[in-house]
């Protein structure tokens, strides 16, 4: 059975393996504080849909309240340990069934194991928060194991801590003209393809989101991200196969290799 990769925008796609749908970091946004969607447009009501929706940190464009508030009762929800105690709207999520994951955790959905391994980004919810919850990635397996990347930067030991993996879903950019530290820019992010050996890589968190009253400053850090992954990645993990997505765009692929 193939495995199909939807990319809504941002860091959000549906995975669909073994007839269940996997949703990461919902984003149904039109505007996030000072942020705008600049490209494709928000989600319709059918990627809403999901059997499990996970979120990678606390950061407010992948733990975003209302866009989890919309899920359907009954949900799962898979958020970083220490989620519910420093985000106190996440409690009022009854509907959902939430699970708190650390690295190393796996839980069953369906026919589906999701393990958490470790990120490199900030875990705080900001800006004002104080409380900690580590950054995740997701491994999501059954028909092919799938790797959501979240946010992270490269780390020494990322493809032992993720495994061997058939696709990665990675970040290739952000939401504003300079990215900090514990994010991977188009380079860092063929770098990654490289070290993690996944045949199949889809670049997503770039060309969405773009702050208010600055479109003209720097504008290819929000149109270059995609393309500039591929052409990287061609050099660094020249046996990959990148599939630059639409927003709304989907990809079949073809499982475990």
């Amino acid at each position: 059975m193939p495995v199909e990769v939807t990319w809504w925008g941002h860091a959000t796609c549906t995975l669909e393996d073994s007839h269940t749908r996997v949703l990461t970091d919902p984003l149904f946004a039109r505007r996030l504080a000072h942020l705008r969607r600049r490209r494709g447009a928000v989600p319709p009501p059918e990627a809403l849909r999901a059997d499990v929706a996970l979120v990678s940190h606390l950061h407010s464009d992948h733990l975003h309240l209302p866009s989890l508030a919309r899920l359907a009762p009954g949900t799962r929800l898979l958020v970083p340990r220490g989620a519910l105690r420093a985000v106190p709207g996440l409690r009022r999520l009854t509907a959902l069934d939430v699970t708190e994951m650390a690295p190393g955790d796996v839980t069953s959905v369906g026919a589906l194991a999701v393990r958490a391994v470790p990120a490199l980004h900030d875990g705080r919810r900001l800006p004002v928060g104080r409380r900690h919850a580590p950054a995740l990635g997701y491994v999501v397996e059954g028909e092919a194991r799938t790797y959501f990347a979240g946010d992270t930067g490269l780390f020494e030991d990322m493809a032992k801590e993720v495994g061997p993996v058939d696709t990665a879903l990675l970040p290739v950019g952000g939401w504003g003209p300079y990215l900090g530290e514990g994010h991977l820019n188009s380079g860092r992010a063929a770098e990654a393809l490289s070290l993690l050996g996944a045949a199949d890589a889809v670049p997503v968190h770039y060309g969405t989101y773009w702050p208010i009253g600055m479109d003209a400053v720097r504008p290819h850090e929000f149109h270059a991200p995609g393309h500039e992954f591929e052409r990287l990645a061609a050099r660094h993990a020249p046996e990959a196969v990148v599939h630059r997505l639409d927003h709304g765009g989907s990809v079949r692929l073809g499982g475990a290799r």
